[in-house]
């Protein structure tokens, strides 16, 4: 055993592992989640994993067993209300719930859950909404509903006062900050709430952004003596119930309704114990659920109804009232099967087993140190809130030995490139990011007005984050995963002596040392069809205006008009192309297609008509093809997709509408479908380089030898040899016979280039060669490699000259 592991155990032996368990976590891991071998699962908040042998009980249960629609008579119907029941029980049992005093009503998820309470909850014009900053959107859509009644809505801090640096957890030692009322109708807030109304609470029993977990005393003082809360508010003489979001919280520590009486609890199943999904659960006091409202009625929720008459008599039991439709009466037998593993480990056991891990994850990024003694980590959840103590969840962001922060979706990209998943950005959970990232109002609008929105690439913004990092701990973590976790985090982000920040070196040689290398093209490749196969040339002629003539020319979209690429359909690098400049024809060919297909610049583009498209922000004016066409590229790509060509007229009319000799740079700088640029360059000397280190890499970690990269693995649109790897990051512009170009800096690189069809036509994806790039490529959170250019046309415009570039031509850099 490792040195690492041994001080671990010494610190948390007693709590890891389940070692008074049937099975330790070690056996767990080998013959319940073999699947795992080789993977770091931690985002078990956004949905744990199910167990192999769950799995196996449940198949067996479903192919053993017969399972009817439970509204009926029958034997198999009478057996299935059976199961359904005991699952309630079952349900109702892990919280701690008695019968008598609550019912279990199945949902969607949680999420169904909290809209079936803000859709039926007896709002009134003096009834109030009050939840805490930390509360998943979810939770926040319940204002929707409040808002529209005419009640009022407004958001609470809750902290502790800390004396002397020990903080009491009393509730007399509490701390409320009232946010801001909110209103939509003005006229009811001149109407002086009455004791007669109902007002909700809401709050998480652990925050899924943080992982604290609040007090459950919350639900005695809100129910009890709201005035501690709401101090100095008009809404303290309401009727108070309580609603707890336990979908993150309940999988390490359910909430006790023994002692703390809560109106409405809501779980998802997938959270505790990861199947199945599309199932949760309403928990309802049964005095609260009578006072629901509700209006629709389907079968299963009446007792009777007459078809042409306003007549119906709805079902009296709480749980028929409010499920609607056919329950998902296969899902709910399932239930049992996941119940049965966590009630085998204990719940307690389970908590005390993934709280080793998120203490000893915390411990080590507090600990982490760059050379210059700078903080690497930031954790969020410090504060002095009123939380009863921390779930298995660790929040944080990472900075740089400057200060700088490092971007959520950089150490994302990393950790999945290391076989590590983790989740980033704001969880769902706008209050808990706002609070604890610094976020003002002013900021969050800003952002989204920057086009900042939920699960994009916007991870920093004006200096400051967007979201943050997380990892998650399930009931078959293990000290391995955490560790590795921690590793990743050094080796990635931490400054050590002598340690290049962020990898990334620009190689700029000196004027001798470039004077002596001799530069030529190699080899040019066109690619008309974006993210389709390109095909080389020896001779190509560079477009007026896009790059090399043709060059990303054409699109495929899909039937909704989303842009295709390899990143979400791989199937489309099979699809060979070939243009004969002569008789003006792209012919592409497909190992799925039967016959080659001639696309006709000029007849085949009259047969279509034109229409706008979207792509990186920029609008197209394209060019549509009869339907034939877009028959055979869905064939091949195996989805039904659109094929469309840019207008070149459009090109034309910019040209002819900007004459000033001044413009000609922007003028000549427009792309067709490349994403940045209208060329790309790759050094042959820089390839063979990145093949050594993969190769090197790829031995080192026993994995047998790595085949050689070929420099068309990256799409590039100029090959250049001569000279040594990397010179060309120094390149300000460069020559190619007599054609001038600027280069515009890096290219970014992403997981695309990981993918490679082999000979036998089957795609294969691994982490290289991106993952060597990371490790010494890398700047500011891209991995870059190979460079961007744009052709600088020297013929002033209208004159097009010797536009061609030839294989074989000397290229000239300069890097002053």
């Amino acid at each position: 055993m490792e040195a690492s592991k041994e001080a671990f155990l010494r610190e948390f032996g007693e709590h890891y592992g389940y070692p008074n368990g049937p099975k330790t976590i070690d056996e767990i891991r080998a013959t319940e989640f073999k699947r795992l071998d080789g993977l770091v699962y931690l985002d078990h908040a956004g949905a744990t994993m199910y167990s192999e042998l769950q799995m196996e009980a449940i198949f067996k249960d479903f192919t053993t067993n017969v399972y009817g629609n439970p509204h009926s008579q029958s034997d198999t119907s009478s057996s299935t209300s059976d199961i359904v029941r005991e699952a309630r029980q079952q349900v109702l049992d892990y919280c701690k719930a008695s019968p008598k005093d609550y019912s279990c009503i199945f949902t969607s998820g949680a999420t169904a859950a909290l809209k079936l309470v803000g859709e039926a909850f007896p709002w009134s014009c003096q009834s109030c909404f009050t939840y805490t900053m930390e509360n998943h959107n979810s939770v926040l859509g319940i204002r929707e509903y409040a808002l529209d009644q005419g009640a009022a809505a407004f958001a609470i801090d809750v902290e502790e006062t800390v004396h002397h640096g020990v903080s009491t957890g009393t509730a007399a030692s509490m701390k409320v900050l009232q946010h801001q009322v909110q209103r939509r109708n003005e006229a009811s807030s001149l109407e002086e709430p009455t004791g007669e109304a109902y007002n909700l609470f809401a709050f998480p029993s652990e925050c899924n952004f943080s992982g604290l977990r609040f007090s459950l005393d919350l639900v005695k003082i809100i129910k009890e003596d709201p005035a501690r809360i709401l101090e100095g508010s008009p809404f303290c003489n309401g009727r108070w119930m309580v609603l707890i979001d336990a979908a993150k919280g309940s999988a390490t520590e359910p909430p006790d309704l023994s002692l703390y009486p809560a109106d409405f609890v809501v779980m998802s199943f997938y959270k505790l114990f990861g199947y199945p999904t599309g199932l949760g659960v309403l928990i309802a006091r049964n005095d609260a659920s009578r006072l629901l409202k509700k209006t629709y009625f389907s079968g299963g929720t009446v007792a009777t109804s007459i078809a042409d008459i306003d007549f119906v008599r709805r079902r009296k039991s709480v749980e028929e009232l409010f499920e609607d439709g056919t329950i998902s009466f296969l899902s709910i037998a399932s239930v049992h099967h996941g119940f049965k593993i966590l009630n085998s480990l204990t719940v307690s056991a389970i908590s005390r087993h993934t709280a080793s891990l998120a203490w000893y994850v915390r411990k080590k990024l507090l600990g982490l140190r760059h050379e210059n003694g700078a903080r690497v980590c930031t954790l969020y959840g410090d504060s002095k809130a009123l939380f009863h103590d921390f779930g298995p969840t660790v929040s944080f962001n990472l900075k740089r030995s400057d200060g700088s922060w490092c971007g959520y979706r950089e150490v994302e990209k990393l950790a999945s490139l290391s076989g590590i998943q983790l989740r980033t950005g704001c969880f769902c959970n706008p209050g808990a990011c706002a609070k604890y990232l610094g976020l003002s109002h002013l900021d969050l609008r800003s952002n989204f007005e920057a086009g900042h929105v939920c699960w994009d690439d916007h991870d920093i913004i004006h200096g400051k984050p967007t979201g943050a990092v997380r990892v998650s701990f399930g009931y078959m973590s293990t000290f391995e995963d955490a560790k590795k976790f921690i590793d990743f985090v050094t080796s990635s982000f931490v400054a050590l002596p002598n340690w290049i920040e962020s990898g990334y070196q620009l190689m700029q040689g000196s004027e001798s040392r470039l004077g002596a290398a001799s530069f030529y093209l190699k080899s040019i490749t066109v690619y008309p069809i974006k993210s389709c196969a390109g095909f080389n040339v020896e001779s190509w002629p560079l477009s007026t205006s896009a790059g090399l003539l043709h060059d990303r020319e054409w699109v495929l979209t899909s039937l909704s008009g989303e842009i295709l690429t390899q990143k979400k359909v791989p199937e489309m690098c099979f699809i060979s192309t070939f243009i004969d400049l002569n008789k003006g024809i792209l012919f592409v060919e497909s190992p799925r297609c039967q016959v080659k297909l001639p696309i006709n610049f000029i007849t085949d583009s009259c047969n279509g008509g034109s229409e706008q498209i979207k792509l990186n922000g920029q609008r197209y004016e394209v060019q549509s093809y009869k339907n034939e066409v877009n028959i055979w590229f869905s064939n091949a790509i195996g989805r039904p997709c659109t094929l469309f060509r840019c207008f070149s007229s459009n090109h034309n009319f910019c040209l002819n509408k900007i004459k000033s000799a001044s413009m000609g740079r922007e003028v000549q700088s427009m792309l067709n479908f490349s994403n940045e640029a209208q060329f790309l360059l790759i050094s042959e000397e820089s390839v063979s380089d990145l093949s050594h280190r993969v190769s090197t890499n790829v031995q080192k970690g026993a994995c047998g030898a790595a085949s050689q990269i070929s420099p068309m693995r990256f799409r590039p649109n100029i090959v250049v040899s001569g000279g040594e790897p990397y010179a060309e990051d120094g390149w300000k512009n460069l020559k190619i016979g007599n054609k001038y170009f600027t280069s515009l800096g890096g290219c970014n690189r992403c997981q695309m280039i990981n993918i490679v069809h082999d000979e036998a036509g089957l795609l294969q994806k691994s982490n290289e060669p991106l993952a060597t790039l990371a490790s010494y490529r890398r700047m500011k959170g891209k991995i870059f490699f190979g460079i961007l250019l744009k052709y600088e046309r020297s013929e002033p415009v209208g004159r097009d000259g010797d536009l061609w570039l030839q294989v074989g031509q000397d290229v000239h850099p300069n890097v002053s």
